[in-house]
């Protein structure tokens, strides 16, 4: 396989990215397995809702919320009402300066470029991705 094959396409990160969006639960669980697993711990932060019966029998709960960050770009996704609320924000250590409401598929473009942004630094993540949009 050559460099140029090898590469990562910004189309193959938004296709596999895009692939589980049509449920926003499976969607936010793949998104923070993926994600998980291509981006160093501190990047990505996930909220859960417990109900009483997850916390009695150890199970971590519903899936209300998905951040990512990298460098000073944020790029959250919720459910609210069973809807998913995607935004992107511009965060400097930790403090939220602009925040923007977008289309899910903007959201999904946006984290892709992120991604591959982030993958052209970084090795492990530029193998995880690959892993994503391999589909393994």
């Amino acid at each position: 396989m050559t460099e140029h094959d090898d590469a990562l396409s910004l189309d193959m990160v938004t296709a596999a990215l895009r692939a589980d969006s049509t449920d926003v639960a499976i969607y936010a669980r793949v998104l923070t397995q993926s994600l998980g697993e291509a981006l160093p711990p501190d990047c990505v932060t996930v909220d859960r809702k417990q109900s009483m019966s997850d916390r009695m029998r150890g199970r971590p709960g519903e899936i209300t919320k998905v951040a990512v960050q990298l460098g000073d770009q944020q790029m959250t996704l919720s459910v609210t009402n069973g809807r998913p609320v995607a935004e992107i924000c511009r965060a400097v250590r930790g403090v939220v300066l602009s925040r923007q409401s977008v289309p899910l598929g903007e959201w999904t473009q946006a984290l892709a470029s992120a991604l591959v942004a982030h993958a052209e630094r970084n090795a492990e993540a530029a193998q995880a991705l690959r892993k994503l949009v391999a589909g393994t």
